[in-house]
């Protein structure tokens, strides 16, 4: 007898041993036909797995996240299949499954091209329609490395010749198509329906640029169309908002090879960086944080009593004076516990908030640059709160506060919190990790906030709540974080006077709200496509003359706006209104204001807001009453 226990709690008895597929037939026919592969005691198999001891099972249909990583993972071999059904010759290498799709590498005599891309879609189709069956079985491993070398897949018998020689291996077979995996994969191909081929690469055989020149095709899968067309959109979408292209466009700032992953900041990128980081100030203020200003090189002995030397050496600009080795800081904290240990502390000083737009330098890869979102020289809001283990959830509990009303304020409402908890590799004792853990927790539980735990992914020295932003396209983006560290104090020697009269080390607390200052510029500028809100727009208004006999008017126009703390810029240029008016809309301005003759003997402009919106004519302080309520509200 196999008992077989189901998500809901029932137990379904089979007289002899049973496959996923027919347990999915037994709970309903409809279940049976959508299954897509099963759950095994937590394990994703086969629907032809068999069950040959009691377990507990779940069946996986594409309503599942599971389902769609097999889906996914089929739909690779599915393109292998028919690349091999069209170009005989070419050689499988491996095909993975990457976030919204997999990809296939390939070892052919000539470059793939979008036509080739077009009939090997066509092909999946055809091959799909098919239904084949999809089986699975075992064989040694040098039978296995013997098989793909007869059928000239010499990539594949290298795979297997490096998997142990007592280990047996896994082969799929579709109609004529044998591919090497570990699986699952679907119980047909006709489980196949949503799909596309999406671009060309290159890429090494194994990653090592010694080696073969590879063809890597990429793909998307997905279980429902209406989903694809949404991902194919969005991906158009985030083409149209890509950051650098807006960049350039709305002269923001730009790049160059003299200083690789260093910004080049035109006035209005910097305009937009003084908002983010004057409403920053702000917020240090009213939450009873000091700024303060730690130096940009500190030397290589403070960087050894930290770890990094030791840990993160090769991520760190260095230099030398004097026969003293120094390091550009790669992150702030260490300068922020100098100046805490500058006096002594007594316990009612705690907590002690510093507060600091530290300038950071990472000697990151030429390769992983991309604009501003991933540089080598970035600031970041960056604060370390001082404090005693029972001030923990206190602190926690008002940072939350705090960074829920800045993403608000920016715009994004749709955040998730995670807390990283701890990884293999970390110092200190359980206990110590047990007290940081659940302050977390009960700060958040404090907040009404529900979270996702992530176990092991938390700094070596603490825990860590994470916020995830989504923008207007849905993408989410990591920026803020809370951690907790009972290590770094101690290795640098703070210490506070406690109310027993006995010296112990506070708990440091590294918080950030919106992170690097560079890429949330690069996050906000694509989630409004760059057309920032107002208090945020580099330029809030542009006046425009009709003729010359306006210019004097605009001047004083943009004069009193100017006095009213707005960003504002003219044009009198000699130019029909028509090409001026055209020419501003695509800087995606809040605002254009149109004076002729009439505007100016009446004291009035007439206002066109962001999108072509006709607003009418104005007086001025009925406009000055309009963007200061824009502003004000942060609309």
């Amino acid at each position: 007898m196999v008992a077989v226990r189901l998500p809901d709690g029932s137990v379904r008895q089979f007289d002899a041993p049973v496959t996923v597929a027919q347990v999915a037939t037994n709970i309903s026919t409809s279940l049976g036909k959508a299954a897509l592969a099963g759950k095994v005691d937590g394990k994703v198999v086969d629907t032809s797995f068999l069950i040959e001891r009691d377990a507990d099972v779940a069946i996986v249909t594409d309503r599942d996240p599971e389902g769609l990583d097999v889906i996914r993972h089929s739909t690779a071999h599915l393109l292998a299949y028919a690349v091999k059904e069209l170009f005989p010759d070419a050689q499988v290498t491996i095909g993975p499954v990457i976030e919204n799709g997999f990809y296939y590498d390939f070892s052919y005599k000539r470059p793939f091209t979008p036509d080739d891309l077009a009939a090997i879609e066509k092909k999946m189709a055809e091959l799909a329609k098919k239904d084949e069956q999809v089986t699975r079985k075992v064989l040694p491993r040098d039978e296995a490395v013997a098989y793909f070398k007869s059928i000239n897949e010499h990539y594949k018998a290298e795979i297997i010749a490096s998997i142990p020689s007592n280990e047996d291996v896994s082969l799929y077979s579709e109609g004529a198509f044998t591919d090497l995996c570990r699986g699952p994969h679907v119980p047909s191909t006709g489980k196949l329906k949503v799909f596309k081929l999406m671009k060309l690469a290159g890429a090494y055989w194994r990653g090592d640029s010694k080696n073969e020149m590879l063809q890597r095709v990429y793909g998307t899968a997905w279980t429902k169309k209406e989903d694809q067309e949404q991902y194919l959109h969005n991906l158009e979408e985030a083409e149209k908002r890509d950051h650098r292209k807006l960049g350039k466009q709305l002269d923001f700032f730009h790049f160059q090879d003299e200083a690789p992953g260093l910004i080049f900041w035109h006035p209005k990128g910097w305009a937009i960086w003084q908002q983010v980081e004057q409403y920053m100030r702000h917020k240090y203020v009213v939450n009873g944080y000091q700024e303060v200003k730690a130096p940009q090189i500190l030397d290589r002995t403070l960087w050894e009593k930290t770890g990094h030397w030791e840990n993160y050496r090769e991520n760190m600009f260095s230099t030398e004076s004097e026969n003293r080795s120094y390091a550009l800081k790669p992150m702030n904290c260490p300068g922020h516990v100098q100046i805490y240990n500058s006096g002594m502390k007594s316990y009612r000083d705690l907590p002690l908030r510093y507060g600091e737009f530290g300038q950071c330098h990472r000697n990151e890869p030429s390769g992983a640059l991309h604009g501003v979102m991933r540089v080598r020289g970035f600031t970041q809001d960056d604060g370390h709160i001082f404090c005693t283990e029972e001030q923990i959830e206190a602190e926690v509990t008002a940072f939350h506060a705090q960074a829920m009303e800045v993403y608000d304020d920016f715009g994004f409402e749709n955040i998730d919190v995670k807390i990283a908890l701890r990884p293999d590799n970390r110092i200190g004792s359980d206990e110590v990790w047990d007290t940081a853990e659940e302050a977390l927790r009960s700060a958040l539980r404090a907040c009404g906030v529900t979270w996702t735990e992530l176990p092991g992914e938390g700094a070596f020295y603490g825990p860590k709540i994470e916020y995830h932003l989504k923008d207007s396209l849905g993408r989410p983006w990591q920026v803020g974080t809370m951690q907790v560290d009972f290590s770094m104090p101690g290795r640098l020697g703070a210490e506070y006077v406690a109310v027993d009269n006995t010296r112990k080390v506070p708990v440091m607390l590294h918080r950030a709200i919106v992170g690097s200052l560079e890429r949330f510029i690069g996050i906000l500028i694509e989630n409004y496509a760059g057309a920032l809100p107002m208090w945020l727009a580099p330029v809030q208004v542009s006046i425009l003359n009709i003729s010359d006999a306006q210019a004097d008017y605009v001047q004083d126009v943009a004069a009193k706006l100017r006095k009213q703390g707005f960003r504002v810029q003219t044009d009198l240029r000699n130019e029909k209104i028509t090409y001026k008016i055209r020419e501003h809309s695509v800087q995606k301005l809040p605002y254009i204001l149109v004076v002729g003759d009439k505007e100016r003997d009446a004291n009035t402009v007439a206002v066109r807001a962001r999108g072509n919106v006709d607003l009418g004519v104005m007086s001025i302080d009925a406009l000055v009453d309009r963007l200061q309520q824009d502003v004000a509200t942060k609309a």
